[in-house]
């Protein structure tokens, strides 16, 4: 009896469990403003990049706040190293690629760097190069880059190539996805944006790659791959793109967009909900709760959440959030399609450019005009960073000032 009596109870506690967490999902998704369709489909209200911002709110919002005591002990160390107007010279901007190492305060400058931008920017997965861009003619932060393990599908980039699944799985390594990709302010209202999307086609980071992961061996075959760093991807977080659309120079394109996402996707899912959808597996034994290893990829965690709500009664149209990204590719080699889907040939890398170079077509092309034409960026003031963690982390600037040294 005593045996029956303890299963009840365990029952009973999973059900109101699974019934707390179904209603918090719900209440979640409400306040982001989706509802359901009479086809019972899930529909976001509204359109445009402020519901786009709405929606990685809530995620957006608890990275801000498990920053907070970042914010406030770096920033007074590192917050010299932001540009105001007054510190740059259009026509003498320098970019410097600098490659990021784990634990250091260039690390640092990282994360703080990207914890301003509207959107949460990911980790990364698997292999990985990040670098801070410098202009060395002030020494002050241009923009971030960050290049690491791609899905393993996306239809656009798959039907562009056209691959069949055994093909992708022995050459999909020659790809990398630009998950961190753009420029800080002032920079940013100089069209800075598009120089720094322009440096992922550079000379420094295809070396880079080659040296660090030409010698990668397959997680499951075990075989050396000889990865070459062929193409690069990357999608608009807001939708389209006006910074990678037609981005081209000296006649060579450097993002070309080839389609939209699905739609479908987690980032309406903030992090501690996902957490607690995580526990609900664990506590219910299923596999995907523990199942993040190297390799996995950034499938596992819509692998991860779609599972468990599937496991709570949700229907699978849970995660289609409807907000279709803009993709885009960068070939490193002029024939990068055509070893991608054969594997046969050498990567036609004759094209490509230094940073230096880059830089050079780039401040003609776009910096200079725009400066002429808005010259308000020189009002912008690096303390003017504070202003957005005040906004959105609760630190003021006092605190952050009484942390100075």
């Amino acid at each position: 009896m005593s045996g029956q009596g303890n299963n009840s109870t365990k029952v009973i506690r999973v059900a109101t469990r699974e019934a707390s967490l179904r209603s918090k999902i719900r209440r979640h998704l409400r306040e982001l403003g989706f509802h359901k369709t009479k086809e019972g489909n899930l529909e976001i209200s509204g359109s445009g990049k402020d519901v786009i911002r709405t929606l990685h709110s809530s995620q957006r919002n608890e990275r801000l706040a498990a920053n907070a005591d970042f914010f406030a002990r770096r920033t007074p160390k590192l917050l010299h190293h932001f540009a105001s107007g007054n510190d740059i010279n259009p026509a003498a901007i320098t970019p410097m690629l600098e490659r990021i190492h784990a634990d250091t305060w260039q690390a640092d400058l990282f994360r703080l760097a990207s914890l301003t931008w509207s959107v949460p920017v990911s980790n990364g997965f698997g292999r990985r190069l990040r670098y801070l861009v410098w202009d060395a003619h002030n020494e002050k932060l241009i923009g971030l880059i960050a290049i690491g393990d791609p899905v393993f599908n996306l239809s656009v980039r798959d039907n562009l190539i056209g691959w069949n699944v055994h093909e992708r799985v022995a050459r999909l390594v020659n790809i990398m996805d630009a998950y961190v990709l753009g420029a800080l302010p002032p920079y940013s209202a100089l069209l800075g944006g598009k120089m720094v999307a322009c440096l992922v086609r550079s000379r420094e980071i295809y070396d880079d790659f080659a040296r660090t992961y030409g010698g990668t061996v397959g997680i499951i075959s075990g075989e050396e791959k000889k990865a070459r760093l062929l193409a690069v991807t990357t999608a608009s977080s807001m939708g389209r793109s006006s910074v990678y659309n037609r981005l081209k120079l000296g006649g060579i394109p450097y993002f070309t967009s080839i389609g939209y996402t699905g739609g479908w996707g987690h980032f309406h899912i903030p992090d501690k909900l996902f957490l607690e959808l995580r526990d609900y597996l664990r506590s219910i034994g299923h596999r995907y709760a523990d199942l993040h290893q190297f390799g996995q990829g950034p499938n596992w965690r819509l692998r991860t959440t779609r599972a468990a709500l599937t496991a709570l009664g949700f229907r699978d149209d849970l995660l289609r959030h409807g907000i279709q990204r803009e993709v885009f590719i960068c070939n490193l080699a002029a024939n990068a399609t055509k070893i991608l889907r054969t594997g046969k040939g050498d990567p036609d890398v004759s094209s490509l450019l230094s940073a230096r170079e880059i830089a050079e077509l780039a401040v003609e092309r776009w910096i200079l005009p725009r400066s002429q034409r808005r010259p308000e960026y020189r009002l912008w003031t690096n303390d003017d960073l504070l202003h957005l963690f005040e906004k959105h982390s609760w630190i003021k600037k006092d605190q952050l000032a009484s942390k100075a040294i």
